[in-house]
């Protein structure tokens, strides 16, 4: 393919894509890119994607459209790899069918892969910051490592032409890190899909609830860095406070703290992981979102429990202090104040009449986010770094300053 003539608009670009983790893998990067994916290609744009080989490829080969490359298991994370890819494979694909603009949403190897096969070759880069992977080695105890992990990161994405950011407090932080050229690129969420109108009684039912039952729902991961042990002790502050009525925990997810999560929360049900219509059918079906989580870089979550009419708990921050305005559209603590968030859950539940009302609000402001915005975002962006002149200079193979 030529390459695009960045003066018209109009014309359609050569974009690759970068990612460990894509669909039908289940989590919010995969999420995320499967919509800028998918929009992008409604928009009339080649888009090629560059991820590991799944476990349902089978036999399936390499396209023009699609580069199928090795994985690693990703210690720790069940179903999620690192990807690695060949140097001379990635630039020889490159030099005969040359993008316009490479996106990297994953700094692992492959990311670094493709940034340097795009530097050498003077392609523009954009590159995503999706995870807070410098959080998560803390939560594991590898505290140690925090900082040379923020190194690496820093290094990595200030060699790409811009950075993406999905919420302004993650681009105030990064920029106190003095990572450059950082740009906010919103998120959207599917209000078809997720919307109050999936509410099932039936499903209600086989959770145990009766009609004025209240169900306290998590979805996400179950991880060490999602701060779970809130949700205990968020459950025993509820019924100690509203003693006359009943509440169920309802735990949507999968990961390597489920066990221990099982056995802190014996009358808790565990949904093990849901996509699709029947994950839009359990957030409709819920009452209140808790979300205890402290080192989010967005959190999709909170938009689908919004858009699917619940009042969500949550710290301000990321989505949350993005997306809810206190009191009115949910109810927010400052992040790491666990009394706080507790005393937010409690308020939520004082009257009904406060509960319903925010529910209306959060559910009216998500039908507003919707992601034919976000992909038209993030396609002005990625015209304009082709604009900008490709630095064709090589990356050493060490991690530099």
């Amino acid at each position: 393919m030529a390459p695009a003539d960045t003066g018209t608009m109009t014309t359609a670009l050569h974009i690759t894509l970068i990612s460990d983790t894509f669909a039908p893998e289940n989590n919010g990067v995969a999420n995320t890119l499967g919509h800028l994916f998918e929009g992008l290609r409604a928009r009339k744009h080649f888009v090629e994607l560059v991820r590991p080989r799944q476990s349902d490829d089978g036999s399936q080969r390499s396209t023009p459209e699609l580069m199928l490359c090795r994985g690693w298991p990703l210690p720790g994370y069940p179903g999620l790899q690192w990807g690695m890819a060949s140097t001379q494979r990635l630039s020889r694909r490159w030099q005969q069918q040359r993008p316009d603009v490479v996106y990297i949403a994953t700094e692992g190897p492959l990311g670094l892969c493709a940034l340097r096969v795009a530097r050498r070759l003077g392609i523009a880069v954009v590159s995503g910051f999706h995870t807070n992977f410098q959080q998560y080695v803390n939560q594991h105890g590898l505290g140690l490592f925090s900082r040379a992990l923020t190194h690496y990161l820093r290094w990595f994405h200030n060699r790409s032409l811009m950075t993406l950011v999905p919420s302004a407090s993650q681009r105030v932080e990064l920029a106190r890190r003095h990572f450059e050229r950082l740009e906010l690129l919103s998120r959207g969420v599917d209000s078809q899909l997720f919307n109050p109108c999936r509410r099932q009684t039936a499903l209600r039912q086989s959770w145990g609830l009766r009609e004025h039952d209240i169900a306290l729902l998590y979805v996400g991961r179950l991880a060490p860095e999602k701060n779970l042990g809130a949700l205990r002790r968020g459950l025993d502050a509820l019924e100690a406070r509203y003693p006359s009525r009943r509440f169920k925990l309802i735990v949507v997810g999968e990961g390597s703290k489920r066990v221990t999560l099982e056995a802190s929360l014996p009358e808790a049900l565990f949904c093990g992981a849901q996509s699709g219509d029947a994950l839009a059918n359990h957030y409709a079906s819920a009452d209140v979102f808790l979300f205890p989580g402290l080192f989010e870089t967005f959190g999709n979550a909170v938009l689908e429990a919004q858009a699917s009419g619940l009042g969500v708990v949550a710290y301000d921050e990321a989505a949350a202090g993005q997306h809810i305005r206190h009191g009115y559209s949910g109810v927010l603590a400052m992040p790491g104040d666990e009394d706080a968030w507790i005393e937010a859950a409690c308020w939520l539940l004082e009257a009904p009449e406060t509960l319903r009302t925010i529910r209306l609000n959060a559910r009216r402001h998500a039908s507003r986010q919707n992601w034919a915005q976000s992909i038209e975002q993030f396609e002005s962006q990625l015209r304009r770094v082709c604009h900008r002149e490709g630095d064709a200079e090589e990356i050493p193979a060490q991690i530099g300053p």
